[in-house]
């Protein structure tokens, strides 16, 4: 599957090979994964999507795609300005959530809870995926960590509305409060602030 000049390659370029070699056929995680050499192979997808304009589909582009199920189309690079989300949007979005994960709460450079111990890494997500009519506008984006975007849901919650929210801190026990609301208020010292002054 991998021969030696490829072992020479890095991940994103052995990728772009065996893409490049199996155009218009279905290729599934798992082979991906082998033929990157690495874990971080779906991130390496996301940039020859992304940043090459490689049309590469998976099941959020097209229905008869199971997900974990990736397709090139063509050899015909995507236009830049089709490519991928604003660096002004993106930007926004991770300010807008606070630069936490909007599926199971992980922020932005810290150790994820279900990544062996790596640190959170965050990428913007849709909302409602653009097989399903979804757009690029930022009321349609979301802040979403490595970990729920390559969907780990059984790893992650639900998000609680307020209202739960504030129940399951209401249950918990002082200490536990305290510990929200020190973690609260390191999160937001601006807002914190303007609240004390009021």
């Amino acid at each position: 599957m991998v021969n030696k000049s490829q072992k020479r390659q890095g991940s994103r370029a052995k990728l772009r090979v065996f893409f490049f070699a199996n155009v218009g056929n279905v290729l599934d995680s798992d082979t991906l994964r082998k033929v990157a050499g690495t874990s971080e192979w779906a991130r390496r997808v996301r940039e020859l999507r992304n940043e090459e304009g490689l049309n590469i589909l998976t099941h959020n582009d097209r229905s008869d795609l199971k997900y974990g199920q990736y397709i090139l189309t063509d050899l015909k690079p995507r236009p830049a300005f089709e490519r991928d989300i604003s660096k002004e949007t993106r930007a926004f979005v991770l300010d807008r959530n606070g630069f936490t994960c909007q599926m199971c709460g992980a922020a932005a450079g810290e150790l994820h809870p279900h990544d062996n111990g790596r640190k959170t890494r965050l990428h913007i997500g849709h909302i409602i995926d653009k097989s399903m009519g979804g757009t690029d506008d930022p009321n349609n984006l979301r802040a979403i960590c490595s970990v729920c975007n390559e969907g780990a849901s059984n790893l992650t919650l639900n998000r609680p509305d307020t209202i739960k929210l504030i129940a399951q801190v209401r249950r918990a026990p002082a200490k536990d409060q305290l510990d929200v609301l020190q973690w609260l208020i390191q999160k937001f010292p601006k807002q914190t602030e303007e609240l004390i002054n009021k």
